[in-house]
Protein backbone atom coordinates (compact mmCIF):
# COMPACT_ATOMS: atom_id res chain seq x y z
CA UNK A 1 0.00 0.00 0.00
CA UNK A 2 2.80 2.41 0.89
CA UNK A 3 4.63 1.61 -2.36
CA UNK A 4 1.52 2.30 -4.41
CA UNK A 5 1.00 5.64 -2.65
CA UNK A 6 4.66 6.52 -3.19
CA UNK A 7 4.40 5.79 -6.91
CA UNK A 8 1.12 7.58 -7.52
CA UNK A 9 1.63 10.67 -5.38
CA UNK A 10 4.39 13.02 -6.56
CA UNK A 11 4.47 14.77 -3.17
CA UNK A 12 5.49 11.60 -1.35
CA UNK A 13 7.97 10.50 -4.02
CA UNK A 14 9.62 13.94 -3.97
CA UNK A 15 9.73 13.87 -0.17
CA UNK A 16 11.51 10.51 -0.17
CA UNK A 17 13.94 11.74 -2.84
CA UNK A 18 14.60 14.93 -0.86
CA UNK A 19 15.36 12.95 2.28
CA UNK A 20 17.79 10.70 0.41
CA UNK A 21 19.54 13.64 -1.31
CA UNK A 22 19.73 15.58 1.98
CA UNK A 23 21.22 12.62 3.86
CA UNK A 24 23.86 12.11 1.17
CA UNK A 25 24.65 15.85 1.15
CA UNK A 26 24.92 15.91 4.95
CA UNK A 27 27.40 13.01 4.82
CA UNK A 28 29.52 14.60 2.08
CA UNK A 29 29.37 18.17 3.47
CA UNK A 30 28.85 17.70 7.24
CA UNK A 31 30.29 21.11 8.18
CA UNK A 32 28.14 23.19 5.82
CA UNK A 33 24.95 21.55 4.54
CA UNK A 34 23.12 20.36 7.73
CA UNK A 35 23.73 23.60 9.66
CA UNK A 36 20.91 25.84 10.88
CA UNK A 37 22.33 28.81 9.01
CA UNK A 38 22.45 26.97 5.69
CA UNK A 39 18.98 25.46 6.03
CA UNK A 40 17.39 28.77 7.04
CA UNK A 41 19.12 30.53 4.12
CA UNK A 42 17.94 27.80 1.75
CA UNK A 43 14.34 28.25 2.89
CA UNK A 44 14.65 32.02 2.61
CA UNK A 45 15.93 31.76 -0.96
CA UNK A 46 13.01 29.60 -2.10
CA UNK A 47 10.29 31.43 -0.13
CA UNK A 48 9.54 33.93 -2.92
CA UNK A 49 9.39 31.22 -5.62
CA UNK A 50 7.11 29.09 -3.48
CA UNK A 51 4.59 31.86 -2.81
CA UNK A 52 4.34 32.50 -6.55
CA UNK A 53 4.22 28.74 -7.21
CA UNK A 54 1.06 28.40 -5.11
CA UNK A 55 -0.81 30.73 -7.46
CA UNK A 56 0.70 29.00 -10.49
CA UNK A 57 -0.42 25.62 -9.16
CA UNK A 58 -4.03 26.79 -9.00
CA UNK A 59 -3.77 28.10 -12.57
CA UNK A 60 -2.27 24.85 -13.86
CA UNK A 61 -4.90 22.80 -12.04
CA UNK A 62 -7.49 24.74 -14.04
CA UNK A 63 -5.56 24.18 -17.28
CA UNK A 64 -3.90 27.59 -17.83
CA UNK A 65 -0.66 29.32 -16.81
CA UNK A 66 0.81 32.81 -16.44
CA UNK A 67 4.19 33.86 -17.83
CA UNK A 68 3.95 37.38 -16.42
CA UNK A 69 4.32 36.54 -12.71
CA UNK A 70 8.04 37.39 -12.61
CA UNK A 71 7.35 40.83 -14.06
CA UNK A 72 4.47 41.34 -11.61
CA UNK A 73 6.91 40.61 -8.76
CA UNK A 74 9.20 43.37 -10.02
CA UNK A 75 6.45 45.87 -10.82
CA UNK A 76 4.63 45.51 -7.51
CA UNK A 77 7.82 45.88 -5.49
CA UNK A 78 9.00 48.86 -7.55
CA UNK A 79 5.61 50.64 -7.53
CA UNK A 80 5.26 50.21 -3.77
CA UNK A 81 8.76 51.61 -3.24
CA UNK A 82 8.07 54.46 -5.70
CA UNK A 83 4.94 55.52 -3.83
CA UNK A 84 6.78 55.58 -0.51
CA UNK A 85 9.91 57.30 -1.83
CA UNK A 86 8.50 59.95 -4.16
CA UNK A 87 5.00 60.52 -2.77
CA UNK A 88 5.86 59.89 0.90
CA UNK A 89 2.83 57.63 1.32
CA UNK A 90 2.58 55.68 4.59
CA UNK A 91 3.73 52.08 4.34
CA UNK A 92 0.23 50.51 4.72
CA UNK A 93 -1.28 52.68 1.96
CA UNK A 94 1.63 52.00 -0.40
CA UNK A 95 1.27 48.27 0.26
CA UNK A 96 -2.45 48.32 -0.53
CA UNK A 97 -1.94 50.30 -3.74
CA UNK A 98 0.88 48.00 -4.81
CA UNK A 99 -1.27 44.92 -4.29
CA UNK A 100 -4.17 46.59 -6.10
CA UNK A 101 -1.92 47.13 -9.11
CA UNK A 102 -1.07 43.41 -9.11
CA UNK A 103 -4.77 42.54 -8.91
CA UNK A 104 -5.52 44.80 -11.87
CA UNK A 105 -2.85 43.08 -13.96
CA UNK A 106 -4.30 39.70 -13.01
CA UNK A 107 -7.82 40.91 -13.82
CA UNK A 108 -6.72 42.11 -17.26
CA UNK A 109 -4.98 38.80 -17.99
CA UNK A 110 -7.97 36.82 -16.78
CA UNK A 111 -10.55 38.90 -18.64
CA UNK A 112 -8.74 38.75 -21.99
CA UNK A 113 -8.07 35.02 -21.66
CA UNK A 114 -11.35 33.81 -20.15
CA UNK A 115 -13.82 36.22 -21.76
CA UNK A 116 -12.09 37.21 -25.01
CA UNK A 117 -10.50 33.86 -25.81
CA UNK A 118 -6.89 35.04 -26.16
CA UNK A 119 -4.32 32.26 -25.87
CA UNK A 120 -2.84 32.26 -22.33
CA UNK A 121 0.75 31.99 -23.56
CA UNK A 122 0.39 34.92 -25.99
CA UNK A 123 -1.48 37.12 -23.53
CA UNK A 124 0.76 36.57 -20.53
CA UNK A 125 3.93 36.74 -22.64
CA UNK A 126 2.84 40.15 -23.93
CA UNK A 127 1.89 41.24 -20.41
CA UNK A 128 5.30 40.09 -19.16
CA UNK A 129 7.00 42.65 -21.41
CA UNK A 130 4.53 45.42 -20.65
CA UNK A 131 4.75 45.02 -16.88
CA UNK A 132 8.55 44.67 -16.92
CA UNK A 133 8.68 47.93 -18.86
CA UNK A 134 6.41 49.50 -16.24
CA UNK A 135 8.82 48.42 -13.49
CA UNK A 136 11.67 50.11 -15.36
CA UNK A 137 9.64 53.29 -15.80
CA UNK A 138 8.76 53.71 -12.12
CA UNK A 139 12.10 52.65 -10.63
CA UNK A 140 14.80 53.44 -13.17
CA UNK A 141 17.93 51.65 -12.00
CA UNK A 142 16.36 50.93 -8.62
CA UNK A 143 14.98 52.59 -5.49
CA UNK A 144 16.93 52.46 -2.24
CA UNK A 145 16.63 53.90 1.29
CA UNK A 146 13.20 52.40 1.87
CA UNK A 147 11.38 53.10 5.17
CA UNK A 148 12.39 51.08 8.22
CA UNK A 149 8.91 49.63 8.76
CA UNK A 150 8.75 48.45 5.17
CA UNK A 151 12.13 46.71 5.42
CA UNK A 152 11.08 45.14 8.72
CA UNK A 153 8.38 43.15 6.87
CA UNK A 154 10.99 40.99 5.17
CA UNK A 155 14.03 41.40 7.40
CA UNK A 156 12.60 40.74 10.86
CA UNK A 157 13.00 37.27 12.37
CA UNK A 158 10.91 34.79 14.32
CA UNK A 159 12.73 31.95 16.09
CA UNK A 160 15.86 32.97 14.20
CA UNK A 161 14.22 32.56 10.78
CA UNK A 162 13.42 35.53 8.54
CA UNK A 163 9.74 36.33 8.10
CA UNK A 164 9.41 35.48 4.36
CA UNK A 165 9.82 31.81 5.31
CA UNK A 166 6.89 32.05 7.75
CA UNK A 167 4.78 33.90 5.17
CA UNK A 168 5.59 31.13 2.68
CA UNK A 169 4.44 28.42 5.10
CA UNK A 170 1.27 30.39 5.89
CA UNK A 171 0.39 30.71 2.20
CA UNK A 172 1.10 27.02 1.51
CA UNK A 173 -0.95 25.70 4.43
CA UNK A 174 -3.81 28.14 3.83
CA UNK A 175 -4.25 27.23 0.17
CA UNK A 176 -3.60 23.54 0.83
CA UNK A 177 -6.57 23.64 3.20
CA UNK A 178 -8.72 25.62 0.76
CA UNK A 179 -8.04 23.35 -2.22
CA UNK A 180 -8.67 20.22 -0.13
CA UNK A 181 -11.67 21.28 1.94
CA UNK A 182 -13.66 23.96 0.11
CA UNK A 183 -16.07 23.42 -2.76
CA UNK A 184 -15.04 26.64 -4.49
CA UNK A 185 -11.39 25.65 -4.97
CA UNK A 186 -12.23 22.01 -5.70
CA UNK A 187 -14.05 23.25 -8.78
CA UNK A 188 -10.72 24.10 -10.39
CA UNK A 189 -9.99 20.37 -10.66
CA UNK A 190 -13.24 19.86 -12.57
CA UNK A 191 -12.44 22.78 -14.86
CA UNK A 192 -8.96 21.45 -15.60
CA UNK A 193 -10.18 17.91 -16.18
CA UNK A 194 -13.01 18.84 -18.55
CA UNK A 195 -13.81 22.50 -19.03
CA UNK A 196 -16.86 21.93 -21.23
CA UNK A 197 -18.40 19.44 -18.80
CA UNK A 198 -17.71 21.81 -15.89
CA UNK A 199 -19.48 24.61 -17.75
CA UNK A 200 -22.48 22.40 -18.53
CA UNK A 201 -22.69 21.34 -14.88
CA UNK A 202 -23.26 24.94 -13.80
CA UNK A 203 -19.73 25.98 -12.82
CA UNK A 204 -19.00 29.53 -13.96
CA UNK A 205 -15.77 28.64 -15.70
CA UNK A 206 -14.94 32.09 -17.04
CA UNK A 207 -15.44 33.74 -13.67
CA UNK A 208 -13.39 31.04 -11.94
CA UNK A 209 -10.50 31.50 -14.38
CA UNK A 210 -10.65 35.26 -13.93
CA UNK A 211 -10.39 34.81 -10.17
CA UNK A 212 -7.48 32.36 -10.58
CA UNK A 213 -5.47 34.89 -12.58
CA UNK A 214 -6.21 37.60 -10.04
CA UNK A 215 -5.19 35.30 -7.18
CA UNK A 216 -1.96 34.32 -8.94
CA UNK A 217 -1.12 37.98 -9.61
CA UNK A 218 -1.93 38.93 -6.01
CA UNK A 219 0.44 36.26 -4.67
CA UNK A 220 3.11 37.47 -7.11
CA UNK A 221 2.49 40.98 -5.76
CA UNK A 222 2.93 39.75 -2.18
CA UNK A 223 6.17 38.05 -3.25
CA UNK A 224 7.38 41.27 -4.90
CA UNK A 225 6.76 43.30 -1.76
CA UNK A 226 8.49 40.69 0.40
CA UNK A 227 11.49 40.55 -1.93
CA UNK A 228 11.87 44.35 -1.99
CA UNK A 229 11.53 44.46 1.78
CA UNK A 230 14.04 41.68 2.28
CA UNK A 231 16.62 43.32 -0.04
CA UNK A 232 15.95 46.81 1.27
CA UNK A 233 15.75 48.03 -2.32
CA UNK A 234 13.40 47.71 -5.30
CA UNK A 235 15.01 46.64 -8.57
CA UNK A 236 13.33 46.34 -11.98
CA UNK A 237 15.31 43.13 -12.58
CA UNK A 238 13.67 41.31 -9.66
CA UNK A 239 11.84 38.15 -10.64
CA UNK A 240 13.64 37.74 -13.97
CA UNK A 241 13.37 34.07 -14.97
CA UNK A 242 11.12 33.35 -11.99
CA UNK A 243 8.15 32.29 -14.13
CA UNK A 244 10.08 29.38 -15.65
CA UNK A 245 11.45 28.27 -12.27
CA UNK A 246 7.98 28.37 -10.80
CA UNK A 247 6.35 26.43 -13.64
CA UNK A 248 9.11 23.82 -13.42
CA UNK A 249 8.67 23.50 -9.65
CA UNK A 250 4.91 23.13 -9.99
CA UNK A 251 5.17 20.46 -12.68
CA UNK A 252 7.76 18.63 -10.58
CA UNK A 253 5.28 18.84 -7.72
CA UNK A 254 2.63 16.94 -9.66
CA UNK A 255 0.81 19.47 -11.84
CA UNK A 256 0.05 18.81 -15.50
CA UNK A 257 0.07 21.29 -18.37
CA UNK A 258 -3.24 19.76 -19.47
CA UNK A 259 -4.85 20.61 -16.10
CA UNK A 260 -6.89 18.68 -13.55
CA UNK A 261 -4.10 17.50 -11.24
CA UNK A 262 -1.75 18.84 -8.61
CA UNK A 263 -1.52 19.73 -4.93
CA UNK A 264 -0.43 22.93 -3.22
CA UNK A 265 2.02 20.94 -1.09
CA UNK A 266 3.45 19.67 -4.38
CA UNK A 267 4.38 23.26 -5.30
CA UNK A 268 6.31 23.50 -2.02
CA UNK A 269 8.04 20.15 -2.57
CA UNK A 270 8.98 21.02 -6.14
CA UNK A 271 10.46 24.36 -5.12
CA UNK A 272 12.23 22.72 -2.18
CA UNK A 273 13.74 20.03 -4.42
CA UNK A 274 15.11 22.63 -6.81
CA UNK A 275 16.39 24.74 -3.91
CA UNK A 276 18.21 21.83 -2.26
CA UNK A 277 19.90 20.79 -5.50
CA UNK A 278 20.98 24.39 -6.18
CA UNK A 279 22.24 24.74 -2.61
CA UNK A 280 24.32 21.57 -2.86
CA UNK A 281 25.91 22.80 -6.08
CA UNK A 282 26.82 26.11 -4.44
CA UNK A 283 28.41 24.28 -1.49
CA UNK A 284 30.26 22.00 -3.92
CA UNK A 285 31.48 25.13 -5.73
CA UNK A 286 30.04 24.05 -9.05
CA UNK A 287 30.54 26.78 -11.64
CA UNK A 288 27.53 29.00 -12.22
CA UNK A 289 27.77 28.20 -15.92
CA UNK A 290 27.13 24.53 -15.17
CA UNK A 291 24.46 24.93 -12.49
CA UNK A 292 21.57 25.66 -14.85
CA UNK A 293 22.68 22.87 -17.20
CA UNK A 294 22.81 20.35 -14.35
CA UNK A 295 19.46 21.50 -12.94
CA UNK A 296 17.86 21.12 -16.37
CA UNK A 297 19.27 17.61 -16.80
CA UNK A 298 18.14 16.55 -13.34
CA UNK A 299 14.64 17.90 -13.95
CA UNK A 300 14.31 16.12 -17.29
CA UNK A 301 15.56 12.83 -15.81
CA UNK A 302 13.20 13.20 -12.84
CA UNK A 303 10.16 13.75 -15.06
CA UNK A 304 11.18 10.93 -17.40
CA UNK A 305 11.66 8.50 -14.51
CA UNK A 306 8.34 9.52 -12.98
CA UNK A 307 6.49 9.02 -16.27
CA UNK A 308 8.15 5.61 -16.71
CA UNK A 309 7.10 4.50 -13.24
CA UNK A 310 3.56 5.79 -13.77
CA UNK A 311 3.21 3.85 -17.03
CA UNK A 312 4.48 0.63 -15.47
CA UNK A 313 2.14 1.08 -12.52
CA UNK A 314 -0.87 1.52 -14.83
CA UNK A 315 0.10 -1.59 -16.80
CA UNK A 316 0.17 -3.62 -13.59
CA UNK A 317 -3.31 -2.51 -12.51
Amino acid sequence: MFLKTLIRDRVYSLLVLLIIVSIVAAIIFPATFPTFGNVSQLLLNLSIDTIVAVGMMILLISGVFDLSVGSIVAFTGCLTAYLMEFYSLPVPIALVLGLCSALMIGWLNGYLIAYQGINPMIQTLAMMGIVRGGALLVSGSGIQNLPYWFNAIGQSRLLGIQMPVWYMLLVVFLFAFLTNKTIFFRRYYFIGSNEKAADLSGIRVKRMKLFAFMLSAALAGVAGILLSSRLGTALPTMGRGLELRVITAVILGGASLSGGSGKITGALMGALFMGVVANIMVIARVSGYWQEIILGIILILTLWADNLVQRRYKLNL
